[in-house]
């Protein structure tokens, strides 16, 4: 009987467990797919924790998990024979609440074919980063000669935006603790740290302004866009939907599958780069630490 990651009861890390399931049987459209690989992402540390119990009941034992990499071992009925995912192919895709597994049944048409040049630690930690990123700055109209702060620029999403953001030709400041300056440098960022102060510190680094605003960690990220820009239809949040009430900032992300199959070429052909923190997931509990912690460079993922 195949292992997930699941918990019982709200609470810190130590609530996570495995549980034995029987394996499930691919529906119609769906496969069954072995997972190698499956990102540990911020908002699994909220689910785990409660934070959305009031309008998201749990259904305990709940399950954790939105995105994955890994290979088809069984097709469900009405899924084309002739087509990309058969029985064999390493695939990639974004779930809901369910990728803390050793197998789990997925819909075929939200995979995409891994390329034997992405490895299956940066696939499991892509998807939902990727398509949150790229969705997001589109949403938002970053293009060429814009200026964008993006907070928490060095975590997953992070990573992505600042990369795609300066392929798209703008300037980018990003937000990080000290020891990740010379990374987002490398990944072509002016850094600054978070705290006080950061209004001031971005002035100086844009005298004559800024143009889009990508929050991914809330609390003073917020006013801190909100000083800077007059359009709040250029600010915009992955967390902080109090902002988005209150403020009229833009709630941006989503899933694009148009949107993950270009990540995954850029990644192929390493345009587009992820570091990976990896834990088996047995040690699904220490991941969560980490990724609750904050100040992650890239992806904590989990290996089966």
């Amino acid at each position: 009987m195949p292992t997930v990651i699941a918990l019982t009861r709200f609470g810190p890390p130590e609530v996570l467990r495995p549980f034995k399931i029987e394996t499930p049987r691919p529906g119609p459209g769906q496969a069954l797919v072995r997972i190698h690989a499956a990102g540990v992402n911020p908002v699994d540390c909220k689910l785990r924790r409660g934070d959305f119990a009031d309008s998201r009941p749990a259904n305990f034992p709940q399950r954790l998990g939105n995105e994955f990499a890994g290979t088809v071992i069984a097709l469900g009925p009405d899924v084309p024979a002739d087509g990309a995912v058969a029985v064999g192919a390493h695939v990639l895709g974004s779930a809901t609440a369910q990728a803390y597994a050793e197998v789990m049944a997925v819909d075929t048409a939200g995979l995409v074919v891994k390329p034997p040049s992405v490895p299956w630690e940066m696939a499991g930690g892509l998807p939902a980063a990727g398509q949150t990123a790229h969705t997001a700055l589109s949403q938002l109209g970053v293009g060429p000669g814009d200026v964008i702060l993006i907070h928490a620029a060095a975590g997953g999403v992070g990573t992505i935006a600042v990369q795609l953001a300066r392929e798209l030709g703008a300037r980018v400041i990003g937000t990080a603790s000290e020891n990740n300056h010379d990374y987002l440098r490398d990944l072509g960022a002016l850094p600054t740290t978070y705290g006080p102060g950061l209004l001031d510190r971005v002035h100086a680094l844009a005298p004559d302004g800024v143009d889009v605003a990508l929050d991914l960690i809330g609390g003073e990220a917020i006013a801190t866009s909100l000083a800077l820009i007059n359009d709040r239809r250029r600010i915009g949040t992955t967390v902080d939907q109090r902002a988005v009430e209150e403020h009229g900032v833009r709630r941006v992300g989503g899933r694009s599958l148009p949107a993950l199959r270009q990540l995954v070429d850029k990644a192929a052909t390493g345009q587009l780069i992820l570091p990976v923190r990896t834990f088996p997931l047995s040690q699904a509990i220490a991941a969560h630490r980490i990724v609750e912690n904050g100040h992650v460079r890239g992806k904590v993922v989990l290996t089966i």
